[in-house]
């Protein structure tokens, strides 16, 4: 059965915490293949959630019935991820892997919005409400979002929605919103700082504690479980004696500034501490592992808090940092091939590269420190993750759709598919389907519609004429036209790419030369020699344009459009920032994103892109070499394999591509 719109996730806590775990899965229908879904990066914010302490009442909700406790329009339009609709497409997601049987789900990590006990609360009353109803058991490991740091400490947000569509501060004590003196007026937009402990940032021990039927600690109903400081193998399990060496003091690494420590500390490491990992080995059903690595590396820091985020380490950091979790991985791979297990891991971060093979040509076109490129992995860490002997690794991090592959020398395969997020485009998840003869297939599921997705509009709405009345930055109004989730969240992509990604990754004259340009400027571009410095482009365009060359030009790209069976006003029906916007609908989606761009455009796009490679050696202007770069980048975006539906081979690593 499907949700009910007016469950309460307190009231699921209160009726099903008390049950042990579901039935176990071995009992499966041998008859069916078994299928494990992987949804990564919910970013669980629970949008209907009590305060505890009843610090914030939220806002009424005439379709719901509810307050809805939510973050604001304008936030969620700056993030890479959705805060509030992705509890409905949560939802919808698991009623769909109900739908099709699915009794298994990983949550490769950022299964929370940072951590808050309201939210990781909510989260585990829904997990167990899918449990008890259908039989469900998860499995998470844990992201940068939860927890942000290894321990507890006080945080909050200065944009949750408030009365009158004002931005509305919470924080919990002892963060310094709440131990500052507010000031004497406010100012009409202002609403005073609500401090509650319900939106604190909770530890590894809190985060493991409230969540502990999903993987964290064994259950009765698991045929196998450990972690990398376990003392049995499964040749002498019992539930008892996994209990035992579960608890959470057993599971801590000391960390030093500059590497593992305990028995691989090496003389002079210094800033030494103990921290918490709760990576686990589950077994769910019969003969199959599912690895979940805690990929998260807190490094030590002289100040503030003690550690720095784990965002942008990843794997660059676990075989310098995480030592004994990475020779863990190996040893469980060479007992899973000796035991015959099929063997998944899953954890947060990519092990793989995940721009096909582009991330080189990104850090050349927009700069190292652009496109996130510091959470790639690095190509040594990739040949050390394969060289383990792992197979498959499901990932997430990235908001991605992808698939990598990396061979080590010795000629181990390991596949990393990169999970799409449910809170941003394009919403999907993936099936895993155990096969015959140790293949696997792996089918992308996308969510176009779901329900509810536009019960919070009208508190959007109101968020809208306050910030019109204010004369403040307004977010596209438009976004609240979306019929359905899917587009529901390409809106969120193109606001994203308005108010973020356009002004932090791209180069000035790049960027203002695209906004400048339309599709058939573009074209005409490309036919005219001696062309003004890139970043002079935009203000003598007009001037370009009056001139006998540009006639010239014209001609030429008459004749080139019509010899490609299109004309020049349909070059002219996109503009630079349609450009732009599939250019990330592209990176994001891959394959994914095809159906919302036409075949039209993107033969449009090849046909300038050849034009380009072939103009940018006799180019001074920087025009060829920039939008040619861009192009190219398009072009293998649109290009990756394997990256929707396709058949693994666990024995050669061989990928098949299947038709769904």
């Amino acid at each position: 059965m499907s949700l009910n719109p007016r469950f309460s996730p307190m009231l699921a806590l209160l009726l099903s915490f008390s049950s042990l775990a579901a039935s176990p899965v071995s009992e499966h229908n041998a008859a069916q293949p078994l299928q494990i879904a992987f949804m990564p990066d919910i970013h669980f914010h629970d949008i209907y959630a009590n305060f505890n302490d009843a610090a914030f009442a939220g806002l009424p909700n005439s379709l719901s019935g509810k307050n809805a406790t939510i973050r604001t329009m304008a936030a969620q339009l700056k993030s890479t991820r959705l805060f509030n609709e992705n509890y409905f497409a949560l939802l919808a997601a698991l009623d769909d892997a109900a739908a099709r049987g699915v009794k298994l789900i990983a949550l490769p990590g950022d299964f929370s919005d940072d951590g808050q006990p309201l939210h990781v609360r909510g989260l585990g009353a829904i997990l167990q409400h899918y449990s008890d109803t259908h039989g469900m058991q998860f499995f998470a490991a844990p992201g940068n979002h939860d927890p942000v740091r290894p321990f507890s400490r006080p945080a909050g947000k200065s944009d949750y929605l408030g009365a009158g569509g004002y931005p509305q501060p919470i924080y919990s004590p002892g963060s310094e919103p709440c131990a500052a003196k507010l000031p004497a007026v406010l100012s009409s937009a202002q609403l005073p700082t609500i401090c509650s402990e319900e939106v604190k940032e909770l530890g590894y021990k809190q985060i493991m504690a409230q969540l502990a039927p999903f993987g964290f600690y064994p259950q009765p109903g698991y045929l196998y479980w450990e972690t990398p400081y376990s003392g049995y193998s499964e040749l002498n399990y019992s539930f008892k004696l996994a209990s035992g060496q579960a608890a959470y003091s057993q599971r801590q690494y000391e960390i030093c500034l500059q590497g593992t420590g305990g028995r691989y500390k090496q003389p002079g490491y210094s800033q030494c501490s103990m921290v918490p990992d709760s990576s686990y080995l589950v077994e769910p059903a019969a003969d199959v592992w599912l690895l979940a690595i805690d990929a998260n590396v807190y490094l030590p820091q002289a100040t503030g808090d003690g550690y720095a985020g784990a965002g942008s380490a990843g794997y660059n950091k676990m075989f310098s940092h995480k030592t004994q979790v990475t020779d863990w991985i190996a040893q469980v791979v060479q007992r899973a091939e000796q035991a015959g297990k099929t063997l998944i891991a899953f954890s947060h971060y990519p092990m793989t590269e995940f721009y096909n093979g582009q991330s080189d040509a990104i850090a050349a076109q927009f700069g190292a420190d652009s496109f996130q490129l510091a959470r790639r992995p690095a190509d040594s860490v990739t040949n050390l993750l394969a060289a383990t002997g792992l197979k498959l690794h499901i990932g997430g991090h990235m908001h991605f759709n992808d698939t990598g592959i990396s061979r080590s020398v010795d000629g181990k395969v390991l596949v990393n598919v990169q999970a799409p997020s449910l809170a941003a485009y394009v919403p999907a998840y993936k099936l895993v389907s155990i096969q015959p003869q140790q293949k696997v297939t792996v089918h992308t599921v996308v969510l176009d519609d779901i329900p509810r997705y536009n019960e919070l509009f009208q508190h959007y709405q109101q968020e809208h004429d306050s910030l019109t009345k204010q004369g403040a930055p307004l977010w596209n109004k438009a976004i609240l036209t979306a019929k359905n989730y899917r587009e529901f969240t390409n809106w969120h992509l193109s606001e994203l790419t308005r108010q973020r990604f356009l002004p932090q990754d791209w180069p000035a004259p790049l960027r203002e030369a695209l906004l400048a340009l339309d599709g058939r400027q573009l074209l005409l571009l490309s036919q005219l020699q001696n062309l003004p410095p890139l970043a002079q482009l935009p203000a003598e365009l007009p001037a370009l344009q009056h001139s006998p060359h540009w006639q010239q030009a014209l001609k030429a790209a008459d004749t080139l459009a019509i010899d490609a069976g299109f004309t020049l006003q349909q070059f002219a029906g996109w503009s630079g920032f349609d450009l732009a916007l599939d250019f990330y609908r592209l990176r994001n989606a891959g394959s994914l994103a095809l159906q919302d761009i036409s075949p039209q455009r993107l033969a449009q796009y090849q046909l300038l892109t050849r034009l380009l490679a072939a103009k940018a050696a006799s180019d001074s202007s920087g025009f060829a070499q920039q939008f040619g770069g861009v192009f190219q980048l398009l072009q293998a975006f649109s290009h990756g394999g394997h990256d929707m539906h396709f058949m693994l081979d666990l024995t050669n690593g061989s990928l098949r591509e299947l038709s769904r």
